[in-house]
């Protein structure tokens, strides 16, 4: 099988079980009643954790053109989610359902797809010099804390978050809520999520990576704007990750 086949093949395999489960929790937001900030989040789970399943049974050689090439198809996906697009195609009105937080609206889309070509031209950097200095195991650490801290923080936040703050979104003015229950998420998981990986340090690399990391992901989730973390979480992640490896 030649190498672009593998890659499409793997990304419509990718598309078909991501948007089916945002089909499912669209129809539960709609039919339901389910609150989206919950669904929203099952979605974020499934964003982060599905492409490893699936590439481990649908691989494609790692390399920087099949990297920046599925990068490109990630991006164009958001294509199917224009209002135009969903209006007239009931399918995609139901997946869109089950991220668009009324909190968000009008901004819902254009949010998402700032904050994934954020995080992507951070991360895709990041991803390149990992690999060349041999620790690509760095950029999993990131994904993690991401993927665990940022997607409980919202769901403990609204069920159990009773000291909260106010964030800035861009093109609004309005604040939104965040809470400290919430942002402990992000601490939390960093610090367990090191010591999963802590085979990867020497004694001094773990111990200044337990100091600041947790600190530094936590503050990274707290100051970004509403909706826009995870660019902030991928930056901060790298730098903290890179200066360790240095000492």
């Amino acid at each position: 099988m030649t190498t672009l086949k593998a890659l499409i093949i793997n990304q419509i395999i990718e598309f078909i079980v991501v948007h089916c489960i945002a089909f499912t929790l669209g129809i539960m937001v709609l039919k339901k009643g389910w609150r989206v900030n919950y669904t929203r989040k099952i979605n974020h789970f499934t964003i982060f954790f599905s492409p490893y399943i699936i590439r481990h049974y649908f691989p494609y050689p790692d390399d920087t053109s099949n990297l920046l090439l599925s990068v490109a198809i990630s991006l164009s996906v958001f294509l199917i989610y224009i209002k135009p697009v969903r209006n007239n195609i009931p399918l995609f009105s139901t997946m869109f359902a089950s991220f668009d937080r009324p909190e968000d609206r009008p901004h819902t889309l254009r949010w998402l797809f700032i904050q994934y070509l954020a995080t992507y031209i951070v991360a895709v950097p990041f991803y390149l010099y990992f690999h060349s200095i041999g620790h690509q195991e760095f950029m999993i650490i990131i994904i993690f804390i991401n993927a665990f801290g940022d997607g409980l923080a919202e769901p403990i936040g609204v069920k159990f978050g009773k000291h909260k703050y106010k964030v800035r979104a861009l093109f609004t003015k309005n604040l939104y809520t965040r809470s400290y229950e919430g942002s402990a998420c992000v601490f939390i998981s960093s610090i367990l999520v090191i010591l999963g990986f802590q085979h990867l340090f020497n004694p001094q690399q773990l111990f200044f990576c337990l100091l600041i990391l947790p600190i530094a992901m936590t503050l990274a989730k707290a100051f970004a704007p509403h909706t826009i973390d995870s660019p902030f979480i991928f930056l901060t992640g790298g730098i903290v990750l890179s200066c360790i490896y240095m000492i």
